[in-house]
């Protein structure tokens, strides 16, 4: 086993860890679907429906154009295997994975539920009701709570605000879960209703909780620092993180290595391999990222590996983006050799790109790649036509690649109008980033 990794072997330790290695299936059903989830481990979520949702895009980079509807099965089906957590913030886990959460949700409750005074304590009774109504009734959206109450004339506190306020908290504290989704709008119930009963039966201890996560990450990962396997589920708890990287180095699946550029303070940062990661001779790969996708998500973890900084401009003011509204990162072979702006103008049939930038390094063949990548998406989105804007370094080499397209202007001060189908830019729960904060556990 390497006890040292050069920049390039890291990369594609990393993509090959995230199923970049393989290639696509000529067909993707519900077998590749939970394939490359597995090799996630997990799914983030997040509203921004300018191109697509982010949680449709990581299985589309790894298996490229499938059917949605399979994995809204396998998503939001009753009784379906995965289910939502604040795993790497909101997120979808394997339904059996619950109970790796208990010493989350044991501290979310004693942090938000057991403050005297808090929120929580001074709307027990609110909560107690809602409870009662998911006892009652089975799943419901918060709108159904919320039309109720006001219909029993139960008060002016009750709101929105206060029902959703409420259903975080209990989400939070596992003791309700999502039980699926309508349009994109949850539907909660009762934990019991939704987890099977031996996960809810069996939860999983603090320390062994944190050590199978550990695991998990790196193993997704191929090779990681701590801070980027803590980051992987949002452990705050570094010491927590350091035993089980200490634990399982005696156990022979992970092994201390060092990777070439990969410093703090002038000096190598500590590392581990699992000891299942492969070190591919090459990666023949190209795809369109999320912002969310885990190849990514991690902004260090990125500068590290592809030398890419990258920054989502949803919330910059149009006149100072850089690079544009919601640009998405370019995978070719082992590089992310770019960004291109997406938005899916459904009224006219078309898939937008708004802008177009190059990284170093690209090869030279990557504007064709590209052209094809983007043909293929806009294909699995049902968009007839393609246009490219005239706003950015690589958008006339990819309007060359695509003589098929139109051109558009497009530039940092334009703003991006949403579709009806598409809500004004936010996290998925704002309420719940208040709640939980960016690193939890």
């Amino acid at each position: 086993m390497k006890s040292s990794l050069s920049a390039v072997e890291a990369r594609r330790i990393a993509l090959a860890a995230q199923g970049f290695s393989r290639p696509r299936p000529a067909t993707a059903g519900t077998r590749q679907l939970n394939g490359a989830l597995a090799r996630m481990q997990t799914l983030q979520i997040d509203s921004v429906n300018v191109f697509a949702r982010s949680h449709y895009m990581p299985l589309f980079s790894r298996v490229g154009a499938y059917d949605t509807a399979a994995l809204d099965r396998l998503l939001f089906a009753r009784r379906a295997p995965y289910v939502e957590y604040w795993a790497h913030v909101a997120a979808f886990i394997p339904a059996a994975d619950w109970a790796l959460f208990d010493f989350r949700m044991r501290a979310m409750r004693e942090k938000y539920g057991g403050k005297r005074g808090g929120w929580y304590d001074s709307n027990r009774d609110t909560v107690a009701w809602i409870k009662d109504e998911l006892a009652d009734r089975g799943p419901l959206r918060p709108a159904q709570i919320e039309h109720d109450a006001k219909k029993g004339a139960r008060g002016p506190w009750w709101d929105w605000d206060v029902v959703k306020h409420a259903l975080e908290h209990l989400w939070l504290f596992g003791e309700v879960a999502i039980a699926g989704r309508r349009g994109f709008e949850r539907r909660y119930a009762l934990a019991e209703h939704v987890i099977p009963p031996d996960v809810l039966a069996s939860p999983v201890p603090r320390d062994d909780a944190v050590r199978e996560l550990v695991r998990r990450a790196t193993r997704a990962y191929g090779v990681a620092t701590a801070a980027d396997i803590a980051d992987y589920w949002r452990i705050a708890d570094r010491k927590a993180v350091t035993a089980a990287l200490g634990d399982l180095v005696d156990d022979g699946e992970l092994h201390p290595v060092t990777v070439e550029g990969w410093t703090t303070a002038g000096r190598p940062s500590p590392a581990w391999l699992h000891r299942d990661a492969a070190i591919p001779r090459r990666i023949r790969a190209a795809a369109i990222l999320t912002p969310f996708d885990p190849v990514v998500w991690f902004r260090d973890r990125a500068e590290r590996l592809f030398d890419f900084e990258y920054r989502i401009e949803i919330y910059t003011p149009a006149p100072k983006r850089r690079f544009g509204y919601y640009s998405l990162p370019v995978l070719i072979d082992d590089d992310i050799v770019g960004r291109v702006d997406l938005k899916a103008d459904r009224a006219a049939s078309t898939l937008r790109v708004q802008s177009a930038w190059w990284e170093h390094g690209r090869p030279a063949d990557a504007a064709p790649r590209l052209a094809e990548e983007l043909r293929l998406a806009a294909s699995w989105q049902g968009l007839e036509s393609l246009s490219v804007s005239r706003w950015g370094d690589a958008a006339d080499d990819l309007a060359r690649a695509l003589p098929e397209a139109a051109r558009h202007d497009a530039g940092p001060a334009e703003p991006v109008a949403l579709g009806p189908e598409e809500p004004a830019p936010e996290s998925d729960e704002p309420g719940r980033e208040r709640l939980a904060g960016r690193v939890t556990g």
